[in-house]
């Protein structure tokens, strides 16, 4: 499947970078996207020279040096799962401060920026980063399958529900018991994946470390702790609460969101359509779902992202910050979403240039002065208006 956006991204940032560093959760499309780039964009790659898969116990021995085994390399060269070998980053910033520097480095980690610190602070000033999510709206064009089984390739492009049930089962018990430890984490299996269960039932909701710590048996900072590290690795979305200085009690902590709504299923043991309808969390799992897709389409960054609320009185869902104009985003998992004073409020508070009501299908009509009505699938091209 192409996705023509995070090839120009990678491009952009190979302009003005010698690292870039392509950032997501494992099977999410990195490692392809990484082949395609190096066929397309002119930069001189030999694969059985300059490509380093850090899990191949071959391309491990070739990195026993690894100042001799890259100062030679010219053109693009590629390492796979960098999170592995932390102590790589400050050889490749002696290697790009080199004089006329030969190569440039797409390097492909499984893990944030912050669980591989190493890298942005050996770095700084030498690196890019672009994140590569599992499939979105923009590549699929199927908003219902993507909604169920969620956007990693192998899920989505799976032949029936129940091959993909499968995978998705098998990724779960991988990355508690292959992927944690890898990046250095001792948590048991077992008690992170009751976390992270346990975690399914917030989904959307406000996050109370000192009420889940309980019901878990832990700690509140054991609780924070495990969501830094979900969030890191990509599973979970921390949504910051926005403040305004209006006099009014505002909500003030995060909320959170599984980033793909097939491992979300998963855990709440959803396996297809039909459990999905019946389940209680439905409107919670779309919600969330449309929500992750807008930010996606919308290409924001987590400084540009919020939600707000006033506690009794009304919330935004997402409020998008860029360029100086303020947009508000409620997600409602109804075909005909009413106008409700909490709207006025927000468009009073927060000053917003507009406020759209996201609902399922392919609706697009005004609701009341700067509020719309707009059905998921017209979000890219709402996007495209707002950039114009």
């Amino acid at each position: 499947m192409k996705r023509p956006f995070l090839l120009e991204r990678i491009a952009e940032n190979l302009r003005v970078s010698k690292v870039v560093a392509l950032l997501g959760p494992r099977q999410s499309g990195k490692t392809t996207l990484a082949r395609e780039f190096s066929r397309g964009e002119g930069l001189s790659f030999d694969p059985a020279l300059n490509y380093f898969d850090l899990e191949n116990p071959a391309h491990l021995e070739r990195l026993a040096n690894p100042m001799l085994a890259l100062d030679f390399l010219r053109g693009l060269v590629v390492i796979d799962e960098i999170q592995l070998r932390p102590d790589l980053f400050p050889v490749l910033r002696v290697l790009v401060d080199r004089e006329d520097c030969p190569a440039k480095f797409l390097i492909l980690g499984s893990a944030s920026r912050d669980l591989i610190r190493q890298g942005s602070e050996t770095l700084a000033g030498r690196i890019g980063f672009v994140e590569v999510t599992p499939f979105g709206m923009r590549e699929t064009g199927e908003v219902e399958r993507l909604w169920v089984r969620g956007g990693y390739p192998l899920s989505f492009l799976a032949e029936t529900e129940a091959d993909s049930w499968l995978w998705r089962g098998n990724y779960v018990k991988t990355f508690l018991e292959r992927d944690i430890p890898a990046l250095g984490i001792q948590i048991p299996a077992a008690t992170l994946r009751r976390f992270w269960t346990m975690l399914a039932h917030y989904h959307g909701q406000i996050f109370n470390a000192s009420e889940l710590g309980k019901s878990l048996g832990i700690a509140d900072t054991t609780a924070r702790r495990y969501l830094d590290l979900l969030t890191g690795t990509f599973m979970i979305r921390t949504l910051q609460p926005w403040f305004e200085n209006i006099g009014k009690r505002q909500v003030k902590s995060p909320k959170i969101y599984f980033r793909d709504t097939g491992i979300l299923h998963q855990l709440m043991g959803i396996p297809d359509r039909a459990a999905l309808e019946t389940h209680p969390r439905l409107g919670a799992s779309w919600e969330g779902f449309a929500l992750e897709q807008v930010i996606r389409v919308s290409g924001a960054s987590d400084g540009e992202i919020y939600f707000w609320g006033v506690h009794n009185q009304g919330e935004v869902d997402l409020l998008l910050i860029r360029n100086g104009r303020r947009y508000g985003f409620e997600v409602k998992f109804t075909e005909a979403p009413r106008a409700k004073p909490s709207q006025k409020l927000a468009l009073e508070c927060l000053k917003l240039d507009r406020l759209d009501i996201i609902c399922p299908g392919s609706a697009n009509y005004p609701l009341a002065e700067r509020v719309y009505v707009t059905g998921l699938e017209k979000v890219p091209e709402l996007f495209k208006a707002l950039e114009t």
